[in-house]
């Protein structure tokens, strides 16, 4: 009896039996389940949802900063959203008036305030257990540790996890340059001039200010998972990263700027399967080719760029536009063009006599698209 239950138990934990989609080319239960969604095929978190928690006085950079994250994450395939409780203040109050509105002393608009950050905590909720989310982004200020307190009891009753980025900075250039740039061109000072705008929202900056209670990683905050961002990345501080996707956002915040900065994006020259209509490979540039790397050299001079980093594929054609530069350059494999596998240097139309389901496929769905034994 006592084998027949082990032989029973064996049984049950047999692997299921798998169907590689004809697209992706990825393996999935064969078990009549519905399909997928579309975003499921990047990482799915094995722990518990998060909730990333700005801090940080106001015109700190926290909502740009939430956005490029969000971007970011959504692209590696995690799902997140932003909750700006700006926006739900501003909802909730239609129109603003002044800085009062924001002095801690002022109970009505306090009370007003903490239902705004209770209604998009609610959204914070549905979102990461109803709608597929993973991760979420509370920005506001949350500059005291009341309110903190109050968003990691909320974490802690759902099961979420909470990591949170301050934005410190006491630059007053930088401070006032981001002043001008984006808070004047809030919808809280859509018909207001330039000069009174500035001057109330200094003045709001100063009612946080007084109330302001920064993270502290060596003593009270110590348990809390944290990154402070001091002064536009000059400097980091990193607090019990908890796991993979903290790491990456860790690793991802040391590496954005806050500044503007311009990016040149530019192919190779044309290729000898250019001229042979032929994907993937690895030819080097035809004559033409070599022209157009004359040129973007002629192009590159013009500009006179200081400290410009030129960044290739490991592939002949992309090496040979860059020498033409002569300046120095680095090579990574991410940049390489995609595996084609089976349909590697071969023209469209030889894949469709050879390969015509893959070509029919391809034209089904480019962007998921996977090409036998390759990407």
């Amino acid at each position: 009896k006592v084998d027949a239950e082990r032989k029973k138990t064996f049984v049950l934990k047999m692997p299921m039996e798998l169907t590689q989609s004809r697209i992706q080319k990825i393996w999935l239960p064969n078990d009549n389940r519905p399909a997928l969604p579309r975003r499921s095929c990047g990482p799915q978190l094995a722990n518990s949802p998060t909730v990333i928690v700005m801090v940080g006085l106001p015109a700190r950079g926290k909502t740009y900063i939430s956005k490029k994250l969000t971007r970011y994450l959504n692209w590696i395939g995690v799902p997140t959203k932003v909750f700006n409780v700006g926006e739900y203040r501003r909802e909730a109050v239609k129109h603003y008036s002044s800085y009062d509105f924001f002095r801690p002393d002022n109970e009505e608009a306090m009370k007003v305030r903490r239902q705004c950050a209770m209604a998009a905590l609610r959204d914070v909720k549905l979102y990461l257990t109803e709608e597929a989310g993973q991760i979420a982004v509370f920005d506001a200020t949350n500059t005291t540790r009341e309110r903190r307190g109050m968003i990691l009891n909320f974490a802690k009753e759902n099961g979420f996890k909470v990591f949170f980025i301050e934005s410190v900075c006491n630059d007053p250039n930088v401070v006032a340059t981001k002043v001008m740039e984006v808070k004047l061109s809030s919808p809280d000072y859509r018909d207001c001039n330039s000069t009174d705008a500035m001057e109330d929202f200094m003045k709001r900056i100063n009612c946080y200010q007084a109330s302001y209670q920064p993270l502290d990683p060596d003593d009270y905050d110590r348990e809390l998972s944290l990154i402070k961002v001091i002064d536009v990345g000059r400097r980091f501080l990193v607090n019990r990263v908890q796991d993979h996707i903290q790491s990456r956002i860790v690793y991802y915040l040391m590496n954005i700027h806050v500044q503007p900065r311009t990016i040149y994006l530019c192919r190779h020259g044309e290729s000898e399967f250019n001229l042979k209509g032929r994907i993937g490979g690895d030819s080097g540039l035809s004559n033409r080719g070599k022209k157009f790397a004359v040129a973007l050299n002629k192009f590159v001079e013009e500009q006179n760029l200081k400290d410009l980093k030129i960044w290739t594929s490991q592939l002949k054609r992309t090496i040979q536009t860059a020498e033409a530069l002569q300046l120095p350059y680095e090579q990574w494999k991410a940049l390489n063009e995609i595996d084609a596998g089976v349909c590697e240097e071969m023209t469209y139309e030889e894949i469709r006599e050879q390969h015509p389901e893959e070509f029919a496929l391809r034209d089904q769905d480019k962007y998921y698209y996977r090409y036998p034994s390759g990407e």
